[in-house]
């Protein structure tokens, strides 16, 4: 359905001219940059995502605020500027427009990018793994707006699955409930991030990209489908001990607990230390799945453009 964009929303030129062609764009999330990963690998990641998706034949479009406005296409001194800037917000559903308002720079999460490739026109989107339902959400209800997002805006996300701090179990109920399909890309489980999978099954499994994008034409012929989730393992090679990271989340949710650490802040504190307590191999195994989803999203975009001709 075509809409008007909003006033505060800038595409970048080459972002504008693929989508009025009808050519395949990616959409990159701007999280990751300022609040996931350290400098100046923060900066060096987000270029080669940029890569990997051109390299993939299709336009790369990371999504970030600057100035109060949502641009979707960053040139490389605005990553920059989100990779090494101090002030810069995380921004999902509930504060965009805050952000927007005052005039400030945001990094934007899963949510916040799902709104704006829905605004854009941009089907599909890659990032590591979504938010979800955090363990002691029944009395917290620190549950994410990514699953709101997922429920409203019409998508495809590629990712490892779930962030690993989050109680996979639930996250996958609240999708199940709320209509969003969970394709799992060569698994029949569903990836948990630094582990290639969970004891939760997904609702399709497909072999190969063309299979997924079969799945996701059948799904947008619903005019009530919203979004969908291409779950796509981390490499083998890449992956951690389950073992590891079962004692590393552990940790950093009392060292969370300890602090207090709630609602936005808690995520990429938990990720932080989680790194710290793995001796920086989930920082290694987030980059490889980061990697590995651009590629695929990539490929992707360029299948589904190719049947839209």
């Amino acid at each position: 359905m075509s809409r008007t964009r909003p006033p505060w929303l800038r595409l970048a030129p080459p972002v504008e001219e693929a989508l009025q062609q009808g050519k395949p764009v990616v959409a990159l999330e701007s999280t990751v940059i300022a609040h996931g990963l350290p400098q100046p690998l923060n900066l060096e990641v987000a270029e080669r995502l940029e890569s990997i998706v051109a390299e993939e034949g299709a336009v790369p479009a990371t999504v970030g605020i600057l100035g109060g406005e949502l641009h979707v296409g960053l040139s490389r001194s605005q990553i920059e500027r989100l990779a090494e800037g101090r002030d810069v917000a995380k921004v999902g559903l509930s504060n965009l427009a805050g952000v927007i308002a005052s005039g400030g720079d945001g990094a934007t999460t899963v949510a916040g990018t799902m709104l704006a490739c829905d605004l854009a026109g941009i089907e599909v989107f890659v990032t590591g793994g979504i938010g979800g339902v955090h363990p002691g959400a029944g009395e917290s209800f620190d549950v994410s707006a990514d699953l709101t997002a997922l429920s409203e805006l019409r998508v495809t996300v590629v990712s490892a699955g779930a962030k690993a701090i989050l109680d996979i179990g639930a996250t996958l109920q609240v999708l199940e409930t709320r209509g969003v399909p969970v394709i799992g890309l060569g698994t029949d489980r569903f990836p948990a991030f630094y582990t290639p999978s969970s004891r939760w099954s997904v609702d399709h499994r497909v072999e190969s990209i063309e299979e997924a994008a079969a799945v996701i034409r059948a799904h947008r012929a619903n005019p009530h489908s919203a979004g969908l989730i291409l779950a796509n393992p981390i490499p083998a090679e890449a992956a951690l001990p389950q073992a590891l990271i079962d004692e590393a989340i552990a940790q950093a949710q009392a060292e969370a607990e300890l602090r207090g650490i709630r609602g936005r802040a808690l995520t990429p504190f938990l990720l932080g230390a989680v790194e710290i307590h793995s001796a920086s191999r989930s920082l290694d195994a987030n980059c490889a799945l980061l990697e590995s989803n651009a590629r695929v999203g990539g490929h992707l975009a360029q299948v589904l453009s190719e049947s839209d001709t």
